[in-house]
């Protein structure tokens, strides 16, 4: 007895990247239009798959490099532009034989994206380090140097010890660890790309749990950053608590 349409494409759904060729061998030869649909969406599947996997090889490039090291630990951070709030920093070791795909820098993906990966990466990861420097110490010591504490404090956060650090653009003072700073490294690395999503998705949470206890601002849709409904509240309303004094001089007196 034939299998309906709709059963088949449920087993389309269900396929992973080592299930989809058998499921183009198994329907290729029935000739119902709408099975064919399916394995020419089945065939477009494994092309998109095999290109992503393209992708995320390139941008294994500085881990292959520099793999003699041992563990390799990528830097990213998210929050240095806006009004309020945080920067966060993440730090993450991946395994060496790392196998997830759709790693990019965090501001290419999407926001349900950025949470699917956020939960594969916490999974699989040897080590994941989150650091952060608060608005009062952005304000105290600058945000480059708040950044800097923050990246300090992921690494320190990790489980084990990194023996070498590959940083989004920058070279972080005070740490004992060798660095290699990648100009849009979160875009050519897969351990930056991972420490990015991380930084991103912990800090967006973050922001979602401030628009609750100061919902006038909008947080949970501008997080923190200088937009229209953002700057117009701080104008009407004056600060919060968490807003960056030395941020916001040009909209409040």
């Amino acid at each position: 007895m034939e299998k309906k349409i709709g059963e088949i494409k449920n087993e389309l759904k269900a396929a992973d990247e080592s299930t989809l060729p058998v499921f183009v061998e198994t329907y290729e030869k029935d000739e119902r239009s709408g099975v064919q649909a399916l394995v020419a969406k089945a065939r477009k599947n494994i092309a998109a798959l095999a290109k992503e996997n393209q992708r995320i090889e390139a941008m294994k490039q500085y881990e292959k490099e520099y793999a003699s090291y041992g563990y390799i630990c990528g830097i990213d951070e998210v929050g240095r532009g806006p009004l309020a709030g945080p920067v966060v920093a993440g730090a993450v070791i991946l395994p060496r034989d790392c196998k997830i795909l759709y790693l990019n820098d965090s501001k290419q993906l999407s926001e349900k994206k950025r949470e699917e990966l956020y939960e594969v990466i916490m999974r699989e990861a040897v080590s994941v380090g989150i650091g952060y420097a608060t608005h009062e110490r952005i304000d105290e010591i600058n945000i480059l140097q708040a950044t800097y504490e923050a990246m300090r404090q992921a690494i320190s956060k990790l489980s084990v010890t990194p023996d070498i650090l590959l940083n989004d653009a920058v070279t972080i003072p005070n740490v004992d660890i060798k660095q290699v700073p990648i100009i849009k490294g979160d875009a050519k690395s897969v351990s930056i790309a991972a420490a990015s999503i991380v930084a991103k998705v912990t800090r967006d949470r973050l922001m979602v749990e401030f628009d609750k206890v100061y919902p006038e601002y909008h947080f949970a849709d501008n997080k923190g950053y200088g937009a229209a409904a953002h700057i117009e509240a701080l104008k009407k309303y004056g600060p919060t608590p968490i807003h960056r004094k030395s941020f916001i001089g040009n909209f409040v007196t």
